[in-house]
């Protein structure tokens, strides 16, 4: 879990997954790096929308991967700042099929 404030961190630590709070792109991106070259184990990546907002370069980038782990983002305790139907676009925009 790379969170970019301190409840989203605790709440999930509490649910049993581990993480890191960042501050600013570089240490962001740095969380990213550590993940990806010492944490074989991660199959799921939680990244809170603002942390991830920070570093659209890299989130690409990890997105576009065909091996693990998976970007999920995850609204922070002030919501989310996508649209109410960014799930169906998303799919909609990615395999061309209306939900």
């Amino acid at each position: 879990m790379i969170s970019d404030n301190h409840d989203s961190l605790v709440l999930l630590r509490l649910a049993g997954i581990p993480g890191v709070e960042v501050h600013g792109p570089e240490e962001t991106e740095s969380a990213v790096e550590d993940v990806l070259a010492n944490r074989p184990d991660v199959g799921i990546l939680v990244m809170t929308e603002k942390a991830a907002a920070q570093i659209p370069a890299a989130v690409k980038a990890l997105r576009e991967r065909n091996e693990p782990p998976l970007l999920v983002e995850i609204p922070d305790r002030h919501g989310s700042k996508r649209e109410a139907d960014f799930l169906t676009a998303y799919i909609r925009e990615a395999i061309g099929v209306k939900v």
